[in-house]
């Protein structure tokens, strides 16, 4: 990766930031000379701070095109590594629980059937029982409705 992609949502943010700054001090000053209205009574900074704000965003949007698309590029291989990295996480985890079912029906001869499996199960397969934890869900009113 070469330098330029490694830091491009920091220059992104530093010239974003700096245009916003250029057009605070210019906006500052055009209401300094009476230039631009300079609020409504005690109002000055926030109408100046609003109107430098108002400037900026379309000067970004035009002068930095390359640098939010290389931001983006970097924000894309970096979602994708990270997909990649839990891809392989749960991978092995699957690899790991098939290992352990593994051994426990090997241990055990064949497990009987009870409806679950013997094991510890996967979150897919908590989904399919019905319950986050895995344990089955209870029929009928709860205590706590009685």
């Amino acid at each position: 990766m070469s330098s330029t992609k490694s830091h491009a949502t920091l220059r992104y943010t530093t010239m974003r930031l700096g245009i916003f700054v250029g057009c605070l001090v210019v906006v500052a000053v055009l209401a300094h000379f009476g230039i631009v209205p300079a609020g409504i009574g005690r109002s000055n900074p926030v109408w100046v701070v609003l109107l430098a704000l108002v400037l900026s965003a379309p000067l970004s949007y035009v002068l930095l095109r390359r640098q939010r698309d290389a931001m983006s590029e970097q924000i894309v291989e970096g979602v994708g590594r990270a997909k990649e990295r839990l891809a392989a996480n749960q991978r092995q985890e699957d690899a790991a629980v098939d290992a352990e079912e593994a051994l426990r029906k090997q241990r055990s001869g064949t497990a009987q059937h009870t409806g679950r499996p013997a094991g510890p199960m996967r979150p897919a397969q908590r989904e399919a029982a019905g319950s986050p934890g895995g344990a089955p869900r209870a029929s009928g009113p709860s205590a706590s409705s009685v």
